[in-house]
């Protein structure tokens, strides 16, 4: 298993921006695809944002696409998500999510269900 720290939230305004960090440990991390999932109070976590093992595919919500970016630096063990333009529904705990992926396929795994590790959270808050 790899160990996940996220960092980077914040408050910030409507239209601002802010970008996460996952810093990742443990295991290979180059192995793993690695996700962005959030959640708000009072609903489900709810996947953000995939990227896999080398950085071959993204994928994205619906919801975040052309505002969300995420990237990976393999050589720092390390995730970013760029959030721009955010609304106050994007408000919620951020968490990183790891899957071992070596191979090809994870950037369609976009449930809970399908990662085993995450970190903390880190908190962001949008006001209107």
């Amino acid at each position: 298993q790899v160990q996940l720290v996220e960092s980077g939230g914040g408050l910030v305004q409507a239209g601002g921006s802010l970008r996460l960090s996952c810093a990742a440990s443990g295991r290979t991390f180059s192995d793993y695809a690695i996700a962005w999932f959030r959640q708000a109070p009072g609903k489900e976590r709810e996947f953000v944002a995939v990227v896999t093992s080398r950085s071959t595919f993204t994928n994205y919500a619906d919801s975040v696409k052309g505002r969300f970016t995420i990237s990976r630096d393999n050589a720092k063990s390390t995730v970013y998500l760029q959030v721009n333009s955010l609304k106050p529904e994007d408000t919620a705990l951020y968490y990183c999510a790891a899957r071992y992926c070596p191979a090809y396929g994870c950037q369609y795994r976009m449930k809970v269900n399908d990662y085993r590790s995450w970190g903390q959270g880190t908190q962001v808050t949008v006001s209107s």
